[in-house]
This record gives C-alpha cells, sequence and structure tokens, in this order.
C-alpha cells in the first residue's frame, strides 16, 4: 500500500511539475499526449484508491459543476485601491513625495504592469493553497477556491524552497485575448450577448458557479504582491522573485528604478509595447521597493502612499478609411460600417466599426478616403471618435447614406422620431430572413444546436429554409452533402431541430422575431396569454392591460399577426409539434398573483431553493426580477452572505429587507 501512495505522490509531483512548466514558463517538456497519459494514470490510481484522495490533486483542476453560492470572509489585510494617475507628471511628483516622505532617503521604485483583470488574494498554508478570495469591496470577498483550482497557472503545491509557513499573495485573474476570442465567437454563435472586454469576462467567469466551466474559459494569473509576518527579503522586488520560485507567475516586466529618468522610460516603453501583450493590460503601476519604507509612508484612508496607478490613455489610431458599407439587420435596420486599413489595437487587429446611424456620419462629417481616428480602451467593439481634417483631400465628398437597400433594392425609410433607417420589404429581403433563421436556432431561443450564422445563409440559399417553420422538414440527408457538413453534424442539427419542439412557450414567442418583443417581454406575454393563438386574438386593449407592455409593444404584437404569412408559419410551426400553449411548471414551484406588481431584488445564498429557482418563483408568482436596489425596489430576497453593498443601499433607500422564509410564505403552499 506504501507502493501505491509514493506512486500517486510522484504522479502528482511531476504533473504539478510539467503544468509549471507549461502554463508559467511557457516551456514543456513533454507533448500534451504524455501529460494525458499521466493524468490518466493518476485518475486510475486515485479512483482504486480513495483513501489517498486530495483536493489539490491535479486531477481535481478541471472543476466540479457542484459549487453552491459563494461564502464571504474578511480579509486578514484590506484590499485597497491605488490611486491612479494619467499623466506621466503625477507619476514624478509621486516619487518626489516619496522621497520627502523619508526624508530624501534614497527610495528605489518598482514598475509593473497592470493587468486588466479582476484582483484574488491567495492564502497558502505549508505550502498548500488554502483559500482564494476576491477583492470584493476591500474589506470582504467572496471565496472562490473552487474556480481559482482550475486555473493551472495558480500553483496548488508549491515548489522549490524557503517559503514562509503563512503567507498571502495578491495578484489579477485575466483572460488572454486569444481565449476571450474564442468565447465570444462562441456567444456569437449562440445568440448571446458578447462579453465588452477580457476584464468583465475574467470577472464573470470567476463568479460562475460551475468550476467545469471556469476550466473551459482558459483563465490565467498574474501575481504581484506578498504579504505575511515571515517574508524573506525585506523589499518587495526579491519577494516577488523568491515567489517566482515557488512556482507563481510573476511578470517578467517587473523592473527595479532608482531614478524618475527610468520611470519615465519604463512608461514609454509600455505604452508602445502593450499592444503586443497576450493579454490585455490598462496601464502600470509603481511601487516603493522598501517593506520598511512602505510601512513608514504609510496609507491614507483609501490607498497605500508608497504605490501609484498610471493607467494609459484610451487607445487610439489614425487609419485611412477605405469604403463604408451598408449591412442589413434582421429588423430591416440600415447599419453603416466603415472598413478600415488594418490597424492593431488593444491587443487585436481592427478592420471595421460601426458607423451607427447617419446621424452619426453627419456629426463626424466623414468624407470618402479620409483619415478616421479609431478607440478601442480596452473594449471589444472599436468606435470611430473622430476625423484627421488635415489628411482630408480638397475634392473628397462626404459619404452619403444610401437611399435603397443593398440586398433587395427596396426604397429604405426612417422611422419616425428615431435615427433608424430600414428596408420596409420585411418578408423579402434576405439578410432579414436570414437573421430572422439565425434568431430562430440561437441559444436563448429555440437553441438548435449545429446552425450557426454561415449554416442558416447556406440553408436559406440553398432553398431549404425560407422560414423557420421549414428547418421542421429538414432531413438527415438534405444536409450532410452540404460544404463543412457530414453525417454527425448533420444528424446533430436533425436531433437539435427535434429537441427545440419542447422549448418552453415563452422562448417560441421570443424566436418569433416580433419587433419589440424581447426576452423579457416573452415571458410576461406567456405567462399573461398562455398561448400563441390566445396572443394572436388579443387586441391594443387587452395586450397594453399586461404589465410592461406599452402602446408601441402592442401595436408591433398585432401588426407581426396581421400579416397571413407570419399566420400561416405559426400554423405550420403548431403542425411540427413545436410548443403553442404554456405548460405547467414542471418544477412543483408555486404559481399565482401573489407578488403582482412588485420588483424583488435577490441577493446572497440559500438553503431552501437555489437563486434560479426564487427567480422563476417571483415570475411565476407575477412578480418582476431586478438585479439592482432602486427606489422602485419593492424587497430584497436576502439569503445568508448578503452583498454588503446591496445591504448598505438597501437601507440608505429603505427597502424592506424580507428572509427566505418570510419570502416563501407569502407564496401558495405546494
Amino acid at each position: 500500500m506504501d507502493s501505491v501512495k509514493q506512486q500517486i505522490e510522484t504522479l502528482r509531483e511531476a504533473l504539478n511539475r510539467h503544468n509549471y512548466n507549461y502554463y508559467v514558463l511557457n516551456q514543456p517538456e513533454i507533448s500534451d499526449k504524455e501529460f494525458d497519459m499521466l493524468l490518466k494514470e493518476l485518475e486510475k490510481l486515485e479512483r482504486d484508491h480513495p483513501e489517498f484522495d486530495d483536493p489539490l490533486s491535479p486531477t481535481h483542476r478541471v472543476g466540479s459543476d457542484l459549487t453552491k453560492g459563494f461564502v464571504q470572509v474578511l480579509h486578514e489585510r484590506p484590499m485597497l485601491s491605488l490611486g491612479n494617475t494619467y499623466s506621466v507628471e503625477e507619476v514624478d511628483e509621486f516619487v518626489d513625495r516619496a522621497r520627502g516622505g523619508l526624508d530624501g532617503e534614497k527610495v528605489q521604485i518598482v514598475g509593473e504592469l497592470k493587468f486588466d483583470g479582476t484582483s484574488i488574494s491567495l492564502l497558502y498554508e505549508d505550502g498548500r493553497l488554502v483559500q482564494a478570495v476576491t477583492r470584493g469591496d476591500g474589506v470582504r470577498g467572496d471565496v472562490v477556491t473552487a474556480n481559482v483550482l482550475t486555473i493551472r497557472s495558480i500553483p496548488t503545491q508549491l515548489i522549490g524552497e524557503g517559503w514562509p509557513r503563512r503567507f498571502e499573495i495578491r495578484g489579477e485573474i485575466v483572460m488572454p485575448w486569444k481565449e476571450f476570442e474564442r468565447l465570444n465567437d462562441e456567444r456569437k454563435r449562440a445568440g448571446e450577448p458578447l462579453f465588452a472586454n477580457p476584464r468583465n469576462a475574467a470577472s464573470g467567469t470567476l463568479k460562475m458557479q460551475n468550476p467545469a466551466e471556469v476550466a473551459r474559459r482558459g483563465l490565467d494569473a498574474y501575481l504581484y504582491y506578498l504579504l505575511g509576518d515571515e517574508l524573506p527579503f525585506d523589499n518587495h522586488y526579491d519577494n516577488m522573485q523568491a515567489a517566482r520560485s515557488w512556482g507563481f507567475k510573476v511578470p517578467e516586466a517587473m523592473r527595479v528604478m532608482d531614478t524618475i529618468e527610468e520611470v519615465d522610460a519604463f512608461i514609454q516603453r509600455w505604452d508602445v509595447e502593450r499592444r503586443e501583450l497576450p493579454v490585455a493590460i490598462d496601464g502600470l503601476v509603481f511601487k516603493v521597493n522598501s517593506l520598511r519604507q512602505q510601512l513608514n509612508l504609510g496609507y491614507t484612508a483609501k490607498s497605500p502612499r508608497w504605490a501609484i496607478a498610471y493607467k494609459f490613455q484610451a487607445e487610439r489610431a489614425l487609419t485611412p478609411l477605405r469604403f463604408v458599407s451598408f449591412e442589413v439587420g434582421r429588423t430591416g435596420v440600415i447599419t453603416p460600417v466603415a472598413n478600415l486599413e488594418p490597424v492593431l489595437l488593444s491587443g487585436t487587429i481592427v478592420k471595421r466599426a460601426s458607423l451607427h446611424n447617419d446621424d452619426i456620419i453627419r456629426s463626424l462629417d466623414i468624407h470618402e478616403g479620409d483619415h478616421l481616428y479609431v478607440e478601442k480602451g480596452g473594449e471589444i467593439i472599436p468606435k470611430i471618435t473622430g476625423v484627421d481634417l488635415g489628411a482630408r483631400q480638397p475634392d473628397s465628398r462626404p459619404v452619403e447614406f444610401i437611399k435603397v437597400c443593398p440586398a433587395c433594392g427596396s426604397e429604405l425609410v426612417r422611422v419616425p422620431g428615431e435615427a433608424a433607417i430600414v428596408c420596409p420589404n420585411t418578408y423579402g429581403c434576405p439578410p432579414q430572413i436570414i437573421g430572422r433563421i439565425e434568431h430562430y436556432v440561437g441559444r436563448r431561443m429555440m437553441d438548435i444546436d449545429g446552425i450557426g450564422d454561415e449554416t442558416a445563409a447556406m440553408l436559406y440559399e440553398r432553398g431549404l429554409v425560407k422560414t423557420p417553420a421549414d428547418l421542421y422538414r429538414l432531413r438527415v440527408e438534405d444536409l450532410m452533402h452540404l460544404e463543412g457538413l457530414g453525417q454527425k453534424s448533420a444528424e446533430r442539427i436533425i436531433a437539435g431541430v427535434e429537441a427545440s419542439k419542447r422549448a418552453p412557450l415563452e422562448r417560441v414567442i421570443f424566436a418569433l422575431s416580433i419587433p419589440y418583443v424581447g426576452e423579457t417581454v416573452a415571458k410576461r406575454l406567456a405567462k399573461s396569454c398562455r398561448s400563441i393563438p390566445a396572443l394572436m386574438s388579443m387586441d391594443a386593449e387587452a395586450l397594453t392591460a399586461i404589465d410592461d407592455i406599452g402602446p408601441r409593444i402592442a401595436a408591433s404584437i398585432i401588426d407581426f399577426f396581421g400579416v397571413e404569412s407570419n399566420r400561416e408559419i405559426v400554423a405550420q410551426l403548431a403542425d411540427a409539434g413545436v410548443t403553442m400553449e404554456l405548460e405547467e411548471s414542471a418544477s412543483g414551484l408555486p404559481e399565482s398573483n401573489a407578488l403582482e406588481g412588485k420588483t424583488i431584488v435577490i441577493s446572497g445564498t440559500f438553503l431552501h431553493h437555489s437563486r434560479d429557482e426564487y427567480k422563476e418563483m417571483i415570475e411565476l408568482n407575477g412578480g418582476k426580477n431586478a438585479g439592482s436596489i432602486s427606489k422602485k425596489t419593492s424587497f430584497v430576497l436576502a439569503g445568508d452572505n448578503m452583498g454588503p453593498a446591496k445591504l448598505e443601499k438597501a437601507q440608505k433607500l429603505g427597502v424592506a429587507i424580507v428572509t427566505e422564509d418570510e419570502f416563501l410564505a407569502m407564496l401558495p403552499q405546494v
């Protein structure tokens, strides 16, 4: 038995070392296949000998999907924010102030990259990771250890020697550009909202309840500060180099500087080189190196006096406009797009940027062949912010908004009172038809796997799918010989089409592409009307009597079902077996009008039901879910560990706090 235990420990040590070589040093010693073989060997030994299980084993880094809500804990040392500046001169003044505050002592400054992610505090005892906590409000944060265990650049067992028995190390959880773009591509194909930037993606991922999904998203981590009572050195830089030797991913860019000139050169260097990094940074951080000097300089109420963050200006580039194209959306809105000479911004190549509408083109006074200023500032969506008038050719002409649809030739019309210009050929314009098919199959609608934008367009162009109802007439043999599809892909699509027949009523209503009927409105309509035939027969008075349904939405619904082809599509969907009526809640949750007219915010973790179940209960009983507290909030449903910011705001606004048991008592018993 001892030999088995030794074998397990040897494999764990080897796998931890190879993880470090691959994810931190970027110098793998073995192939992915060899790594997987070692991992499988360890998995088998641990499965056969569960008495030797270890929660920090490399086999657990893929994440489990059993995690419940997060527990909050107090930070042993507050996680303060840094003072910010966008001015090189103010960084120089910070260095001078530090020297003045130390009576002219020699001061070394450490320059570092400021990673654009989400802050994390890691606690280690006897060389093992025991807890990972988010920054939270700086005083307390969420324990996210299960999710952090999936990040392979964070060591669970330290290597080397010389670490304190107990210490804390802080850093930033980030999502590399490559993973960010992959994730947004997936979300786009699924019809889900895109993340605005890698920071939002990293933050949202770290707070997910499913570590298995966290593991799939490819988070990374950079560590930048060591805290403890028995640190190996009396200065920040050497402590971080020691941390590197223990297995932590400490940025190579960290530099010790003796003069202001070196500090300024560091800023100039990274203002250029940041564009080549695999992760987003939004600035630099400068710290006094000596821990004794840090202690003497102390803190203000909000931030340390021994550190400052220099923020880069939003990235801006000047690039020639090649041409403006006009694209037709699902609802017929025409969007002008600036097609640019490719330019590198925030780690990605920008070739296109939306100009949104004719009013924007006119306000920017864009001419053909202009040189345009484009910004990203860390955001994924580039924005045109100006024109270099000095580079404009004297004979250039203003960009004119088109008069007819580029896809079908119909004369365009402007929506009264809005900036939108639309193609009125709703049921004959190919991009609008394809857009409605793409929308129908999206994840939050009918969730038909295997049909993305390109496949939807191909199905339309081949004459196989002209309306969503045509999807239910597809056969495997229709699809398996199409470009990019084989038998397995075809079978997956047909299986997805079949499964979509069981989608709940609210998703069917959302999938129909009724103008102004989004996900939330579709839920309201489903609950109130209870069937699509009933919805089709309602007049404006009946529709506007429903919560959140105003005259514009009501008119849109009536107009939509007033079109014979739409009524025919609904009939065909019904014949195919698609859900047309509201099914009784399969969850067995209570249903009534007990919460009619109430707006409710949920916060904390719960004992009797999950947060999703409570959200469903609120809707089943006539209430409305809200994400943030305002004067319109009826009450907060509060579980354990309610967020301190929400608690403070509720108290400030006089919003009632309702416990889990009090909430359940409001509802009919099941």
